[in-house]
């Protein structure tokens, strides 16, 4: 079993190695400090576990685990925190379990069978849990990946099974469903179009054609977005509102 560890405190990821060391199907391929570095280590190794902090600087072990829920394969995620205050969320969160620190040698090794079940019978594509909003969106790119803060998102576009996200630093491309970004997303975004939803203070004016196509310009945008004749009144209802 190929496991990473995501810590912040090097004595608490000390500790978890030492409690591995003697199990001779466990494999500590990655260590980590904080979720960024967590799920660029998850890409590149593709661990069957994860032992993972919660409280942890920047991207905190909570959203961590909902962007490990859909990488393929999907690793298992046991949290390992000083306080138990966090349990609900981390099941919310799919976690298969949930230690205390300090962690106890019988605990770890009734979470490992835990994970060997999980392992035997999985399921991926598991969905962010419900009610719980992401501050990045993850981008794969060749066995790593980008994340991306939601603030920087300017658009996003639908094309075949991918979505383009049209932010402050370029483009890339994510491989989650409109319509899901919509429903995680709606207090941020509107949608305009069929294929395209974008950020609401992005958006300067509402611009009809000669041809009679409705137009928005964006704050940010090389050109303007068509807008549906379906999405017209509701984003016109948005800009009053700005």
């Amino acid at each position: 079993m190929k496991v990473v560890i995501a810590d912040d405190e090097p004595l608490a990821r000390e500790r978890l190695r030492a409690l591995l060391a003697n199990r001779g199907d466990i494999e500590v391929v990655a260590e980590a400090g904080d979720g960024h570095d967590a799920l660029h280590a998850c890409a590149e190794h593709e661990p069957d576990l994860i032992l993972l902090d919660i409280a942890m600087p920047g991207l905190d072990g909570l959203e961590a685990a909902r962007h490990l829920a859909a990488f393929e394969p999907r690793p298992a995620v046991v949290f390992c925190t000083a306080y138990d205050a966090h349990a609900l969320s981390a099941f919310e969160a799919e976690a298969i379990d949930y230690l205390v620190k300090p962690v106890r040698a019988e605990r770890l090794d009734a979470a490992l069978e835990r994970v060997r079940t999980f392992a035997a019978g999985r399921q991926h594509g598991m969905a962010a849990s419900k009610g719980q909003q992401r501050t990045h969106l993850c981008a794969r790119l060749r066995g790593s990946l980008r994340l991306i803060p939601i603030e920087d998102v300017h658009y996003l576009q639908a094309e075949e099974k991918y979505v383009v996200v049209h932010h402050a630093h370029g483009e890339d491309l994510i491989e989650e469903s409109l319509k899901s970004l919509e429903d995680e997303f709606g207090e941020r975004f509107v949608r305009i179009h069929r294929n395209c939803l974008v950020a609401r203070y992005e958006i300067v004016e509402l611009r009809r054609c000669p041809d009679g196509h409705v137009q928005a310009v964006l704050r940010h945008g090389d050109r303007p977005l068509e807008v549906s004749r379906r999405c017209v009144p509701g984003v016109r209802e948005i800009l009053k509102q700005l």
